[in-house]
């Protein structure tokens, strides 16, 4: 990056900080923000207004997304839980068919989900990848279809409507289910996953070995088999458990 472009994306991001600060963001997530935004813009090469759009507008959109979320209606049973991001958006639908409705996705991670004791209805998924600065762009995109936001994770947004739109009457539940025990959601294809990388691990170490590469002592090689291992499976541990960590019902 060029000593120009570093100095406008610097006035940008001090602009930006001023205005999400006025806007009410605490001062930590303002630094979290910036630095993402920053990350993002170094990796792209571009131009923060061509990337991002207007400070202005850009503050506006975030202090959206950030904004406390609206309180569960009164005697509203809630659940906790986390699944997989290879059928998250399938168990959303599958809970969201008994009357679970996601009210946002927590700090941890986890769906923070409420059905109406007295009217439970039923509700259907979708997740969109946003890009910063693209946010509104989608929301306009989904809206006339009546999808609203309803969490965000990392780049994420889970979207939400309710299938009244669709079924009418026949929406409303008059005997749902109890909420699951379960608090975790693993999908087929993560421990298929999961799997993989481990014998990808012990295939490339063992070949090492073969080649002279190691030494053959047993407890060297079982060492760098599981720090291998380890090392292998962190991106993906911290994609999943870092930001989805485990929640019981209530």
């Amino acid at each position: 990056m060029s000593d120009h472009s570093a100095e406008t994306a610097r006035g940008y991001f001090d602009e930006l900080a001023v205005l999400l600060a006025r806007g009410g963001m605490p001062t930590d997530r303002v630094e979290v923000t910036l630095e993402e935004l920053a990350g993002y813009l170094a990796e792209s090469g571009g131009d923060p207004e061509e990337e991002f759009g207007q400070a202005a507008d850009l503050a506006r959109e975030l202090a959206v997304t950030s904004a406390p979320p609206a309180e569960p209606a009164a005697g509203a049973r809630t659940w906790r839980w986390t699944a997989d991001l290879f059928h998250d958006v399938k168990m959303l639908n599958e809970y969201g068919a008994q009357g679970w409705e996601v009210d946002r996705v927590d700090a941890k991670g986890l769906f923070v989900c409420t059905r109406d004791p007295e009217h439970p209805q039923q509700w259907e998924y979708s997740r969109e990848l946003i890009t910063p600065g693209r946010r509104q762009g989608v929301l306009d995109r989904l809206a006339p279809d009546g999808w609203e936001p309803c969490g965000t994770w990392v780049r994420f947004e889970y979207f939400k409507r309710p299938r009244a739109a669709s079924l009418g009457p026949a929406a409303e539940l008059t005997a749902p289910p109890q909420a699951p025990r379960r608090g975790i959601f693993l999908s087929p294809k993560f421990y298929a996953l999961v799997a993989a990388v481990l014998a990808l691990a012990v295939v490339v170490l063992t070949a090492l070995t073969r080649l002279g590469t190691l030494d053959g002592d047993p407890s060297t090689i079982l060492g760098l088999i599981s720090g291998a291992a380890v090392g292998a499976l962190i991106p993906m541990i911290v994609l999943w458990w870092g930001s989805r960590r485990r929640g019981d019902g209530r």
